[in-house]
């Protein structure tokens, strides 16, 4: 089922929204909201597909807050033992910090469906605004954002149509910005190594940008190794033992992330590749841990803590001339060849 939202594209949805979409009354849907047994299931069937197609959340709040909101910011990430999002969040707190607004964290694990769950009950106690991670979202979703009548910012990516503001990096600029230095290196046969890759979007973004650049070169990325688990240094050196062993003469590998990048960087220099004559390895998100590795990984800083707080400043009306939304700010990455890259 496919329904319009109300012509005022700022307005929150109400209960009559609902009733009109279905042909109910808002008393029953009412009901169904409420999970009252009184109501048939077709009834409540037909009710639920009409919310969730409108994206209409229910009120938690008591009737008698007079502002029907409260002084929380919901902030949505994919994972918190991931080291890049802390740092993000960071940000946030700090910027938010004198506001009088509250950060409030969900978690989604990289799963569509847990992220619809999380925005469903975040919205349902009427936050302030919400800062959310990515610009993929489902359908459902993405209706719960674009009716919850606050600010919506979308962050860490800019590769998209943000349903309202966005902050954040363009990925596929990412990977392109990676291929050049690579080939500007002499490095020709390259290996692109990733974890979560049918969930993390962002990371398939740096992929398919890395093989743009690389093909405006003339050059085809010649192996490629995935993994769906998060992202350790164990895991990458697993992965790049794999790689190796089936495809020995890569001269280049790019890692989605830092954690793996570093498993693998340890697992070459403990097998006596020479780093970077031969081989050139390469991460991405720019992490302080890299400063503790016997050889500084490549990386391309990601921007993370200023994207946190620019965000935030945007929920809070700072440095945007107090007008709050619609604002798209794209920060620009920068590449850290660290030790792992030849000079040129």
């Amino acid at each position: 089922m496919t329904l319009s939202r109300p012509p005022d594209t700022r307005r929150p949805l109400t209960l009559r929204d609902v009733s009109e979409a279905c042909g109910v009354s808002e008393m029953t849907v009412s009901r169904v909201l409420r999970n009252r047994d009184d109501v048939s299931p077709a009834t409540r069937e037909k009710v639920l597909a009409a919310a969730r197609s409108l994206g209409y959340v229910p009120n938690k709040i008591a009737g008698g807050l007079a502002s029907q909101r409260v002084n929380l910011v919901a902030v949505v990430v994919p994972s918190l033992s991931n080291m890049v999002f802390p740092e993000v969040l960071s940000g946030i707190s700090a910027a938010l910090e004198e506001s009088g607004l509250q950060p409030v964290f969900g978690v989604t694990q990289y799963s569509a469906d847990k992220e619809e769950n999380v925005l469903y009950e975040m919205l349902s106690w009427r936050p302030s605004g919400v800062i959310i991670a990515g610009m993929n979202h489902t359908e459902a979703a993405r209706a719960m954002l674009e009716n919850a009548g606050i600010p919506i910012v979308e962050i860490m990516d800019s590769d998209g149509d943000p349903i309202d503001s966005v902050v954040g990096i363009s990925h596929r600029a990412a990977g392109r910005q990676m291929a050049e230095a690579i080939v500007a290196a002499g490095y020709r046969r390259i290996g692109f190594l990733g974890t979560k890759m049918t969930d993390d979007h962002r990371a398939q973004k740096r992929l398919e940008g890395l093989i743009e650049g690389l093909a405006e070169h003339g050059i085809e990325l010649i192996d490629r190794e995935f993994y769906s688990g998060g992202s350790a240094l164990r895991k990458g050196r697993e992965m790049t033992a794999a790689i190796l062993e089936r495809t020995p003469d890569l001269d280049f590998l790019y890692y989605s992330n830092d954690m793996i990048g570093a498993g693998g960087l340890l697992y070459c220099l403990e097998k006596g590749y020479d780093i970077p004559g031969s081989l050139g390895l390469a991460g991405f998100n720019g992490t302080d841990f890299l400063d503790g590795l016997p050889m500084k990984l490549a990386t391309i800083d990601a921007c993370r803590r200023e994207i946190g707080e620019k965000a935030a400043n945007i929920i809070i009306g700072k440095d945007t001339g107090g007008v709050i939304g619609g604002h798209r700010i794209e920060l620009t990455p920068r590449l850290d060849p660290g030790d792992t890259i030849r000079k040129v």
